[in-house]
């Protein structure tokens, strides 16, 4: 496959903020000379992890978390950014720790994924957590997370929840199932 060589960046501002948001303006140069100006969440290069964690070899847990994006309640696999001077593995048992109240003594990449890429440089690197043992450390959501224990046997009326809606986290369930199969 042939690749194309990378647009030229021209100029970058930031053409507006929030407490948790950047949007960049980036002006690039095609190689075949068109110039053409896109927007684009700047990223903070922190890079974020979504576990899914196996407490025993049938059951994953899972936790419904109010998503201000939607305005409700969504059931998804615990997540989170990755802290500075971090490794994901470090941030994945720091957030399962925080999110369901175990560790890991086994942790197996499935993949890191971006959402958006058009807008978004963020990845998410996902893993299988297998071996848990109880731990808690405090978290940062502003009320507890709901654990919700599910059979993998059932990953099909998983799919079929009206609140498991997220991408990110249907792909890490698909991904487990593939994984499994293997």
């Amino acid at each position: 496959m042939a690749h194309k060589p990378i647009p030229e960046i021209l100029t970058r501002q930031i053409v507006a903020t929030s407490r948790l948001l950047r949007i960049e303006a980036i002006d690039l140069r095609f190689s075949n000379g068109v110039e053409r100006q896109f927007e684009r969440m700047a990223s903070s290069g922190r890079g974020a992890v979504m576990i899914v964690p196996f407490v025993d070899n049938d059951t994953l847990m899972l936790v419904r978390e109010y998503a201000a994006g939607l305005h409700n309640y969504q059931l998804g696999f615990p997540k989170g950014l990755i802290d500075p001077g971090e490794t994901p593995e470090e941030a994945a048992n720091r957030e399962l720790k925080e999110e369901i109240g175990y560790g890991a003594k086994q942790l197996i990449p499935l993949k890191s994924v971006t959402m958006a890429p058009q807008f978004f440089s963020a990845t998410m690197h996902i893993f299988i957590a297998r071996d848990l043992y109880p731990e808690s450390l405090p978290g940062d959501e502003p009320e507890p997370l709901e654990p919700v224990p599910w059979l993998i046997s059932k990953a099909d009326a998983l799919l079929e929840q009206e609140d498991f809606t997220e991408a990110r986290s249907i792909a890490a369930l698909l991904m487990t199932l593939r994984e499994l199969q293997q």
